[in-house]
């Protein structure tokens, strides 16, 4: 299983790099999403979930909808968060880019000085976590590592995200990494796989729920009156029932109408989850850095680096 980890890994790094290349003013969002999603299908791997293209105060769970015209603004910060599975075995990695263009034009120097120092704070926050990383060590450590990391810089984590533990065909597997300590004395066991994903900001540090549902997850078998609806609901049960899925791949499958509406009776209905973009609360910029690991005696594998 672990060669299935690191192959998974592998493809996510390399089509982490070159996507993020694709992250210039002008470019649209819905491009460099089909881009990702295409290279690792090609590879002949799965997705594990949908691109993530979260911009600015925008942390996490925004991915394109159909015909979405959203665009990259030169000095955006862009956090591209890819996931692909072999075997079922799952890598899960992010990056945040500065959108590049004139971005001078957009932003003050000493705003560009800020929004460069978000970044290598989430960057210095995961460094922490992987050298903390261990078999035998309570989360609670990695999260303080963390927090003392982005801390340094004179900003917050996002506290109220976390990484997570992968399993089989299990994108979140039941544990949670915190970006702080929240003393959690679970101790992490040789041979876990883990992703890891500190969030750094100039606010507060506290995401909620904005307005729009792009990601969902199939949660149950329900019956349905509309035959169209049903129709949707089989397909998630046959095609997503086991990682996210994107509402653009029912409504390129479907239509936008007809997918539009199963989407919105399946969630009232909850057979399906959806998830909302989180927006920093006081709408303050947000950058995130994430590697999956395999947890070792005397350290762990990176095998998205």
């Amino acid at each position: 299983m672990i060669e299935s980890y690191l192959k998974a890994g592998k493809i996510v790094s390399d089509i982490r790099d070159e996507a993020s290349k694709l992250i210039t003013d002008g470019a649209l969002v819905i491009d460099l999403v089909n881009y990702v999603e295409s290279e690792i299908l090609k590879t002949g791997a799965e997705i594990a979930f949908p691109c993530n293209v979260s911009i600015n105060e925008i942390a996490a769970h925004y991915t394109s909808p159909a015909g979405d015209k959203t665009q990259f603004n030169a000095g955006d910060m862009v956090k591209l968060d890819i996931g692909a599975m072999v075997d079922g075995c799952i890598a899960d990695s992010a990056v945040t880019i500065i959108a590049s263009g004139n971005i001078d034009e957009n932003y003050t120097q000493d705003e560009i000085n800020l929004h460069e120092e978000i970044v290598e704070a989430s960057e210095a926050g995961l460094e922490a976590a992987i050298a903390t990383a261990r078999a035998g060590i309570e989360i609670s450590k990695i999260g303080a590592a963390v927090h003392e990391a982005i801390s340094e810089y004179k900003l917050n984590p996002i506290f109220n995200l976390t990484g997570h533990s992968l399993e089989q065909y299990n994108l979140h597997a039941g544990i949670s990494i915190p970006n702080y300590d929240n003393h959690d004395n679970y101790v992490l066991e040789e041979g876990q796989a883990i992703a890891i994903e500190p969030f750094a900001t100039n606010g507060e540090g506290i995401v909620n729920d904005s307005p729009g549902h792009y990601i969902f997850s199939y949660l149950a078998n329900k019956p349905f009156r509309m035959k169209s609806t049903q129709r949707v609901l089989k397909y998630i049960q046959h095609n997503h029932a086991h990682v996210p899925f994107s509402g653009r791949w029912i409504t390129d499958e479907f239509g936008e109408r007809k997918g539009a509406i199963a989407l919105k009776q399946l969630s009232d209905a909850m057979a399906i989850y959806p998830y909302a973009p989180l927006r920093e609360k006081q709408d303050c910029f947000v950058s995130q850095k994430e590697h999956t690991i395999i947890v070792e005696k005397e350290g762990c594998t990176v095998t998205t680096i």
